[in-house]
């Protein structure tokens, strides 16, 4: 996933720029294969966020009397679980995603701007 987003995004920032002819309606496609991308990523990384929140619910329900060590276990596999989606073994968080944009971005606008 990571890496379409990184193949892509210089792709459709070097034909915007090589394009000097027309209207620019060559780049519509790429630009929508990005947001698509985008919007996956984004998806799957709301997801993992949400895995982390599940322990804790899991441990505000009450089971009963008597249940508290198992409940308790339950939680540690859970957490040792660790549930989301990964890439490259490191967990895909929206904190990683908006990185991620937030340097594309960077190099977008040095691209564009030929600072």
């Amino acid at each position: 996933l990571c890496i379409a987003m990184a193949f892509v995004v210089p792709l459709i920032l070097v034909d915007v720029v090589l394009e000097t002819e027309g209207s620019g309606t060559a780049a519509i496609a790429p630009l929508l294969v990005t947001c698509g991308v985008v919007y996956m990523a984004l998806t799957a990384a709301t997801i993992t966020d949400k895995c982390c929140r599940v322990p804790a619910l899991i441990n505000a329900i009450s089971f009963g009397p008597g249940t508290d060590q198992l409940r308790q276990q339950v939680v540690d596999y859970v957490v040792s679980s660790g549930a989301g989606f990964y890439v490259f073994s490191m967990r895909l968080t929206t904190v990683i995603i908006l990185k991620f944009a937030y340097g594309w971005s960077v190099v977008a606008v040095g691209i564009v701007t030929k600072v």
